[in-house]
């Protein structure tokens, strides 16, 4: 029988944490996560000193304000999929595809809804996934509204890594194609992302006019029709959404 991998640090203080949510105590903290105590409270005063935990100064400990902060954002995003799904069902409704809203993180953007097509099949897609900005129809849309310096500083943080052959790899061809989604409102993913599937994405904006995300319908290539209607009822949607999240 193997030997357990040895925990990371970040393993530790990630049970240390969850663990945090049921427990006060070093000594019981420690017993849950079977972790010797003075480990257990090393990590605690790294927790307290930014704010993801509280000491009573009397051995006990309970979560932080961070924690809250955090779990408040996340419930935010949960709030803002609930807030706009009817207009995502309209949209599933008049084109039968799969239909995606995925809020800007970072680098990358994380699917906060996903309303399924109306043909048999299922797309590898799934609420909490991240996505790529560089080969997906909302990541393009999103880098649309940034500048060309702001693009190129992203690319080269992150790499524009190939999901495809048909992922845009280079610099330069990336700014091109997204010149094309300035000049029409919306972008396209030609299999760039996932081989047999095709998406059009638009993005979203909040109630400062910041871009917020993006909306796309995808559906596999095989099982789609050349749909001139198509944009613009993508971007109508998304539209909507910015017009339903505050912006005027």
């Amino acid at each position: 029988m193997r030997d357990e991998e040895p925990q990371s640090a970040a393993d530790k203080t990630l049970s240390v944490l969850e663990a945090l949510a049921d427990h006060s105590r070093i000594a019981d903290i420690a017993a849950t996560c079977r972790l010797p105590k003075p480990t257990v409270h090393r990590i605690l005063q790294t927790l307290v000193r930014h704010g993801f935990a509280r000491s009573d100064g009397q051995g006990n400990y309970v979560g932080g304000p961070r924690i809250l902060s955090l779990a408040g954002r996340f419930l935010q995003r949960l709030d803002i999929a609930e807030q706009v799904r009817p207009i995502l069902r309209d949209l599933q409704e008049r084109t039968g595809w799969t239909i995606h809203l995925a809020l800007l993180s970072g680098d990358e953007a994380v699917y906060v809804a996903k309303l399924e097509g109306a043909k048999p099949y299922h797309l590898a897609s799934r609420v909490g996934m991240s996505l790529k900005l560089h080969c997906t129809s909302i990541g393009k849309a999103i880098l649309a509204t940034m500048s060309d310096d702001e693009v190129r500083a992203l690319a080269r943080r992150t790499g524009l890594t190939a999901r495809t052959e048909n992922t845009l790899t280079d610099e330069n061809a990336l700014l091109t194609e997204l010149r094309k989604v300035r000049k029409h409102g919306y972008a396209e993913d030609h299999e760039e992302n996932e081989a047999g599937v095709r998406a059009v994405g638009a993005a979203v904006f909040d109630h400062t006019g910041d871009v917020l995300g993006g909306l796309s319908a995808a559906a596999l290539v095989h099982l789609t029709s050349e749909n001139t209607e198509l944009p613009a009822l993508v971007t109508a949607a998304a539209r909507d959404v910015s017009r339903a999240l505050g912006k005027s």
